[in-house]
């Protein structure tokens, strides 16, 4: 498998989450509330939620996103008014290393101690947390977050989210000028180049812990076809966050009627694709318009950009039919091209019906970019999470 294919679950939840909280944010900027920002920036053990999880919290206790299962939100909340009140970032650690919950009142029945900060948001800071997470989301590439916070002194100063570093090397932000501020810049950017993120320690007038976070894009759908089975899967795709595009050369198809969850949507000619498509790494397409033809002709404009996955709907003698023919007219195809066609689509779960298509082909493609293989995780033998470089 390619090494570019490495957007985890993790991350892809947590850029659904990032775009959840912000759109609630644009919300809570027009009411005039107050609001706050927790962030997962530590986990010690096993927890429900990661290093990354976020939570915004308003005053009048409105959530959107969530820091664990549901059992930390509520003393969350409290603290939240707290920092709102206080009008400084807070941490607070939940500890569920001892058996006996009763003790930290919140039920949690994890194994491990999880470092929460929580930061309120000034509107009127180009730098808050907020307006640096919509920096972020603004562009499809990777990005680099800071969150500096001290786990050793609590009443120290905490910086919070502090510092976004761009893949174009561009830093924004709120970091002071101090002796540690070029070695976290140096820290964000060898995260951007390595691709993982890390959690790093720094020493100035106290001990602190810096959370630096790679944040990739979201997952860029691209569906060729607007048919009636192409509807639930735009519905699924809109479900986990990821952005969608639907192309059809029917104009009587490709409607904004038919597809309201879709981010875009193009009526184009086989050639005319290509040049309105963005293909990256978290590029996926599936095509699915029940016309050789016209699937014929866009591969042949498709396969020479190597998307990471490309499904194609229908038998298998139908996707051999194709590959021959265009070899035939002279297109060489790679083995690495070939490794990432997969027809028939979808994961062998005997889908029958639109829907249960739909589920199956998000699963194989949530499969190839997760590089797993799409068995039942009671057969696997290690942790189901990936734990963050520290």
């Amino acid at each position: 498998m390619d090494q570019l294919l490495t957007l985890s679950s993790r991350e892809q939840a947590q850029m659904k989450e990032l775009k959840d909280i912000v759109k609630a944010y644009d919300a809570v900027l027009k009411s005039g509330k107050q609001c706050a920002l927790a962030t997962v920036v530590l986990v010690e053990g096993s927890a429900y939620r990661r290093a990354g999880a976020r939570m915004l919290i308003t005053e009048d206790g409105e959530l959107t996103g969530a820091i664990s299962g549901g059992c930390l939100e509520g003393d969350a909340l409290r603290k939240a008014r707290l920092a709102m009140a206080q009008q400084q970032p807070i941490l607070v650690t939940y500890d569920t290393m001892d058996d006996d919950d009763a003790k930290l009142g919140v039920g949690l029945g994890c194994n491990g101690i999880i470092h929460i900060l929580i930061e309120p948001v000034h509107p009127s800071d180009s730098n808050n947390p907020l307006a640096l997470i919509k920096q972020v989301l603004s562009k499809r590439q990777n990005a680099v977050l800071v969150t500096l916070f001290s786990l050793a002194d609590r009443k120290a100063k905490q910086p919070g989210t502090c510092l976004l570093l761009d893949s174009e090397g561009q830093t924004l932000g709120n970091l002071e000028n101090t002796s540690i501020k070029d070695k976290i810049v140096a820290d964000a950017e060898s995260v951007l180049r390595q691709g993982q993120s890390e959690t790093k320690a720094y020493f100035r007038e106290a001990e602190y812990t810096g959370f630096i976070e790679l944040v990739k894009p979201v997952i860029s759908l691209i569906i060729i076809g607007a048919g009636n089975d192409a509807i639930p899967l735009t519905q699924m795709a809109a479900v986990l966050g990821w952005e969608t595009t639907v192309v059809d050369g029917r104009p009587n198809y490709a409607l904004a009627e038919r597809f309201p969850q879709a981010t875009r949507i193009l009526v184009a000619k086989p050639e005319q694709v290509c040049p309105q498509i963005v293909f990256d790494e978290h590029t996926v397409m599936v095509l699915m318009t029940h016309n050789y033809n016209y699937e014929l002709a866009l591969l042949k404009q498709v396969l020479p950009l190597n998307p990471v996955y490309i499904g194609i709907l229908g038998p298998k003698k139908k996707l051999e039919r194709l590959l021959g023919e265009l070899e035939d007219d002279g297109l060489k195809i790679t083995e690495q091209q070939l490794d990432h066609i997969y027809g028939p689509v979808g994961l062998d779960i005997g889908s029958e019906g639109a829907e249960e298509i739909a589920l199956s082909i998000m699963a194989e493609i949530k499969a190839v970019l997760s590089q797993r293989n799409g068995h039942s995780l009671k057969y696997k033998a290690v942790s189901i999470h990936n734990k963050v470089a520290s």
